[in-house]
């Protein structure tokens, strides 16, 4: 006979699930012969992408690869525990790769100096890059990331607030200068679900966490964003619901 907790656990597994399979139909993001690589940070967002794609790959169709890349930049402290990635790796049938990444003074990059001084931006730009190198190496035409419907709605946000643009992440994009598209397969689920399932799980945290995570804009958007959904708690419904319904006679005249 099945625990409270068993119950619970498996409710909301389907619960997520399901929002995972709709996001992979609605968008087209998984087809015949993929093979995808999946961005695994060791964060509760990467972890769950990792374990519905693992599990995802084993029905009969489509028929795909999958395999997971860590990146590990020697001059940010903040990591997960290796052992408990290749164990979780393995748990989901999942190839793991490992590849550390040295910034260095002489970086090469279209980077400019603004840039230069933001960490989260070099960190950011160093580790996409690994994850774009290793993808042509192995010969994948996707990469994976964890971003979840909060992430988009944030990135909105920031996008509306600091760049005067109304966009955000898509759930699939086509890069223009590679044969590799992106997908984003936990658009439709929200934070608070996985979080939630995290802990059912008893997905293990990072060892350190980022140093610069809770002074970033992103994070300052994200209470922003909380903020606002105490009062309509259906705002990044209305959010999602205005990326695919704005009225042209409401944009402004060219």
């Amino acid at each position: 006979m099945k625990t409270p907790e068993q119950i619970a656990l498996e409710k909301q597994r389907e619960r997520i699930t399901k929002r995972f399979h709709k996001a992979c139909a609605d968008y087209g993001l998984i087809a015949d012969g993929d093979h995808i690589l999946i961005g695994l940070s060791g964060g509760k967002d990467s972890l769950l992408l990792t374990e519905l794609l693992g599990r995802r790959a084993q029905i009969y169709k489509p028929r795909f690869t999958v395999t997971a890349l860590h990146v590990r930049v020697k001059e940010r402290d903040y990591h997960t525990d290796l052992s408990y990635l290749e164990t979780f790796c393995q748990e989901a049938k999942v190839p793991l790769i490992v590849r550390d990444v040295e910034i260095g003074e002489n970086h090469q990059s279209p980077i400019t100096n603004h840039q230069s001084s933001n960490p989260c931006f070099l960190c950011s730009w160093y580790r996409r890059k690994t994850l774009f190198n290793v993808a042509q190496e192995l010969g994948c035409n996707k990469i994976a990331f964890g971003h979840h419907r909060d992430d988009v709605a944030q990135t909105l946000l920031m996008n509306l607030f600091f760049q005067g643009a109304f966009a955000t992440m898509p759930p699939i994009l086509q890069m223009d200068k590679m044969p590799l598209q992106l997908i984003r397969p936990l658009c439709l689920i929200d934070e608070a679900d996985i979080v939630e399932y995290a802990a059912m799980r008893g997905y293990e945290k990072q060892t350190k966490l980022c140093p610069f995570e809770h002074v970033s804009s992103r994070e300052k958007v994200k209470e922003l964003l909380e903020h606002i959904k105490t009062l309509n708690p259906e705002t990044i419904d209305s959010m999602y619901g205005a990326m695919t319904n704005i009225k042209k006679e409401y944009l402004p005249k060219q």
